[in-house]
């Protein structure tokens, strides 16, 4: 398993609110998190940076090789629970980060399979057998739009509410988690992403800077394609391949 991951505060933000953690675990199995805090100057930041801290201790203290599919579904579901507490618990002793919050999307890699959780408008895609596929919908007031036809998917690109997002880490005492299982073949790759790059790098892009199979470089090209578009984001990416 290769995995190769980076973030940049992009050409516009004055600082960086996004995180990420990545790692292997026994057995050739990938882990990553990625995370797009919200809430002021300070809040974003501490928000996304507990989130991927809980997050990543959840992971790598609990998986074990034995673990059936329901079980990882389980450990990501009750890894992103604890989150969503500890960020909200933070922001409510501390009136000062009220209302932070963060975006999350994490995935392990094992066995020919990918296991994707998130909650916000922090995306997967798969490549493979030259197509990209989106893997995760985004939870924001826009894609709501599209889902109920009222606009259609070339509109939501350019939407003025396209931040607006309907779910996130800590800002409710409760978060619902959307899951996913597929298949993850030899040469495959899953890239987990803030919208940093999601906003200024299309599908057809993404594809082109990583088809070469260099994986290496992904991360690196992907970041520099969505600061020669604008940046006007944060911008993390991580790119895991077999």
């Amino acid at each position: 398993m290769k995995i190769v991951a980076k973030t940049d505060k992009g050409m516009v933000r004055e600082s960086n609110q996004d995180a990420y953690a990545v790692g292997e675990l026994p057995g050739e199995v990938a882990w990553a998190v990625v995370c797009d805090g919200m809430g002021g100057a300070a809040g974003g930041n501490i928000a996304s940076a507990l989130a991927v801290k809980v997050i990543s201790d959840k992971i790598t203290s609990c998986y074990n090789e034995k673990m059936k599919d329901s079980s990882i579904r389980n450990l990501l579901d009750s890894a992103i629970t604890a989150a969503n507490i500890e960020v909200f618990d933070m922001a409510v002793e501390q009136p000062d980060l009220s209302g932070m919050g963060t975006t999350v999307v994490c995935a392990i890699v094992r066995d020919g399979s990918v296991y994707i959780a998130h909650a916000g408008d922090s995306r997967a895609y798969i490549a493979e057998n030259g197509c990209v596929r989106q893997i995760t919908t985004d939870h924001s007031v826009v894609q709501d739009l599209v889902d109920k036809g009222q606009i259609t998917a070339e509109e939501a690109e350019h939407h003025p509410n396209k931040n607006l997002i309907t779910r996130a880490v800590g800002v409710d005492k409760r978060i619902e988690i959307d899951f996913d299982q597929l298949d993850f073949g030899d040469k495959s790759t899953l890239i987990l992403c803030t919208d940093g790059l999601s906003n200024f790098v299309s599908t057809s892009e993404l594809l082109s800077d990583i088809e070469d199979g260099q994986y290496y470089a992904f991360a690196d090209r992907l970041v520099k394609r969505a600061n020669k578009n604008g940046g006007g984001d944060n911008i993390t990416v991580v790119a895991v391949s077999k």
